[in-house]
């Protein structure tokens, strides 16, 4: 029993703090709702205050658009009243150009009876006029007419002929002395050095000995040379010198510079010979590669092709006439620049094709064919312009065509080639150009004696007197001076004269 009690007040206290607990809660729980319910009543006051304000500001918008709306009826309302009135004064104004038009109309209307009417009786008159012509000078209106053309085209062919004969004589004298100031001017512009040189190449020995040397045992040296650098060697009587024989220039040099080393040296034999060639051919490609390109920078020629620099290069060992063509093609370049500054053409393709106008000369004795035209196919090639390669093309005449750069090459051609001091021919081939030159101007009739004079750059004619009279000399000189044109070859130009002596014959008896 007496641990009855103890759990009946246990369980009665758990019952009563379960109660307390529930009425704390509910307390709590009104309290709540009671805050939420006075929370809830302010919102709604806010919320029927902000519709208030809301619908206050919207009032005073839908005022304030209105107001807006009317005033903007009211501008268009006015333009529009504006336009109308423009409009109904367009109207009216049309309305006054269309009776102004109206009436010039009929004006003219009435202008063009009155004119036609003038015009047929303008006619009549005419045909009457004509009627009498006819009559008073016994011819047709045709007959007149036509003896009128031939009077008047039979004066106008007359005075044509003499204005363009005038013409002709004045532009065939200005142009000859602006060719000659143009020429001039190049010439004095452009200063280069005389070349003369030996086209062949002579290598000094120390020593007759070094001759047996250089032949070795059985000539095997001498062949083993020959091999290697595709050049004669010429040993002969001649002391202390050997000559080197090639077609191509640049084979010589090679051969030169090989022997000239194996002579310092000392050491001739077949394996040295072909390490020292080797060497030989890698110094003179590197020299010709080296002359090209100071050639194209002496020029002021940009952008050339390397195979282009290097058949440049290969000029520097080629001559002719004892001329270098190097040398040549330099000076060729400064004066067609020279020219083509002066007549207004290109200056840099005049410079080019100045430079390159012989580069065939570098593989001619390789390819056949005259050396413009091997040149000309180079340069094409090798991605150089149509004027540039038409221009080495004709530059002797050979292609048929005639630009105004391929006259400017020829002429810096023809002056380089042709100054004094500039090329060296040989005694027999001087005297063969000269006998020549004499046996062109015998061949004539009426012909008595010719000279060749001033190192063939003249030649003087005597002709019979009685054969040949003074018109028939001035033929003469331009008959011989086709057939040298024709039939010769020769640098710049040859004057021709013509001699006839008038003799007066008398006898005193």
């Amino acid at each position: 029993m007496a641990v009855i009690w103890p759990v009946i007040a246990a369980v009665v206290g758990v019952a009563l703090g379960i109660a307390v607990g529930l009425f704390i809660q509910q307390t709590l729980r009104s309290r709540r709702i009671q805050a939420a319910e006075k929370d809830a009543e302010q919102i709604v006051a806010q919320a029927v205050m902000k519709q208030k304000e809301i619908l206050l500001e919207a009032k005073d918008e839908s005022l304030r658009l209105k107001q807006e709306r009317e005033v903007e009826y009211r501008d268009r309302r006015a333009e529009m009243q504006r336009q109308e009135k423009r409009i109904s004064q367009k109207e009216e104004n049309l309305d006054h150009k269309s009776e102004n038009q109206e009436r010039r109309e009929r004006n003219i209307v009435q202008k063009e009876r009155e004119a036609e009417n003038a015009r047929a009786q303008v006619e009549e008159f005419k045909k009457k006029q004509v009627q009498q012509l006819e009559l008073i000078s016994k011819m047709s209106t045709e007959e007149a007419r036509n003896q009128l053309l031939q009077t008047v085209e039979t004066e106008v062919r007359d005075e044509m002929n003499r204005r363009l004969h005038e013409l002709e004589i004045q532009f065939k004298a200005d142009a000859e002395q602006k060719s000659r100031e143009i020429l001039a001017t190049a010439i004095q512009r452009c200063a280069t050095d005389v070349v003369s040189e030996s086209t062949l190449s002579v290598v000094p020995l120390p020593s007759d000995e070094m001759k047996g040397r250089l032949i070795g045992r059985e000539g095997r040296n001498i062949r083993a040379l020959e091999n290697a650098t595709g050049v004669d060697l010429i040993i002969d009587d001649t002391p202390e010198t050997v000559t080197i024989s090639s077609f191509d220039p640049v084979r010589r040099e090679v051969a030169r510079v090989a022997l000239t080393k194996l002579i310092t040296d000392g050491r001739i034999h077949p394996a040295r010979i072909e390490e020292v060639v080797q060497k030989a051919k890698n110094e003179v490609d590197a020299t010709v590669k080296e002359e090209g390109e100071q050639a194209a920078y002496k020029a002021g020629v940009a952008a050339l092709h390397p195979e282009l620099i290097k058949l440049v290069g290969r000029l520097k060992f080629r001559f002719s006439y004892g001329q270098n063509v190097l040398a040549h093609s330099l000076e060729v370049s400064y004066l067609a620049g020279v020219i083509a500054s002066e007549l207004g053409a290109d200056v840099e393709k005049a410079k080019v094709a100045g430079l390159l106008h012989d580069i065939g000369k570098a593989v001619s004795h390789e390819v056949e064919g005259p050396h413009a035209a091997i040149g000309a196919d180079i340069i094409k090639r090798l991605g150089r312009s149509p004027e540039v390669v038409q221009a080495v093309g004709e530059h002797h005449g050979e292609s048929g065509t005639n630009s105004v750069l391929g006259y400017i090459i020829a002429t810096a051609d023809a002056i380089s080639g042709s100054r004094p001091g500039a090329r060296r021919e040989s005694l027999e081939h001087y005297i063969k150009r000269l006998e020549a030159l004499e046996s062109v101007a015998n061949s004539f009739k009426g012909v008595e004696k010719s000279f060749a004079i001033q190192a063939g750059r003249e030649v003087r004619i005597m002709v019979k007197p009685d054969e040949v009279d003074d018109m028939a000399a001035f033929q003469l000189a331009r008959d011989i001076v086709k057939k040298i044109e024709d039939s010769l070859e020769y640098p710049g130009q040859i004057k021709v004269t013509v001699v006839r002596e008038t003799r007066a014959v008398d006898y005193a008896k």
